[in-house]
């Protein structure tokens, strides 16, 4: 049985307390990118009860995907924004969420973005990635970005960390272990990243800025 709203706010609440409450259930969150980092952003960010979520990818959800990625064997073939929009309400069910499926570019990014208090990159591409961060702080100036670079491969979970690059820009990562000089993709440092971008989210809404480095 579904517990009701109120009674899903109020566990929230005697969670987070009200004041963070308010703060996280009034925010808009992007997710740009929907695989290993992305899936598990939104599911965190939907466990800590971000109020609205917008879920944005072109992809579809594959077998390969599935050791690291928060899908299903049987959402193969769909539309990833869909499919991860109904991960998230089994989860969350009072949760807001857009599911777009359509690539981010140049044209069409600070249109999807511009409700967003703070967004999420995701990508795996290096060129994708530097135009969603410098789009961003050109062009959308009251909001807040959190990127990532450097999860890949075996080393130590250890060296993955949340830097204040500037202003309202946060890197998350080790910064070294690219995808193609790695083994590639494992999910638990994936999702140790993921966890770094959600989190710092979370401080952010909350007022908890950290020195730039």
């Amino acid at each position: 049985m579904i517990p009701s709203k109120n009674e899903w706010m109020d566990a929230l609440i005697a969670r987070h307390g009200l004041d963070l409450h308010k703060r996280f259930s009034s925010a808009t969150v992007a997710v740009c990118g929907l695989g290993g980092l992305g899936s598990n952003i939104a599911i965190a960010l939907a466990r800590a009860g971000i109020g609205k979520l917008l879920l944005i990818d072109f992809d579809r959800v594959d077998i390969t995907n599935l050791h690291r990625q928060q899908y299903k064997a049987n959402q193969i073939s769909l539309y990833k924004a869909d499919a991860l929009a109904e991960n998230l309400l089994e989860i969350a069910p009072y949760t807001e969420i857009t599911a777009v499926t359509a690539k981010i570019t140049e044209e069409n990014f600070a249109d999807l973005l511009r409700d967003a208090d703070v967004v999420c990159e995701a990508f795996d591409n290096a060129e994708a990635k530097a135009m969603l961060v410098n789009g961003i702080l050109e062009q959308l100036p009251n909001c807040y970005l959190v990127a990532a670079s450097g999860m890949a491969g075996m080393d130590t979970p250890n060296t993955i960390r949340t830097r204040k690059v500037m202003g309202r820009f946060y890197l998350c990562g080790d910064e070294t272990n690219d995808v193609a000089d790695t083994i590639g993709l494992v999910a638990p440092r994936v999702m140790l990243c993921a966890a770094h971008q959600a989190h710092t989210v979370l401080r952010i809404l909350a007022g908890e800025y950290e020195v730039e480095v």
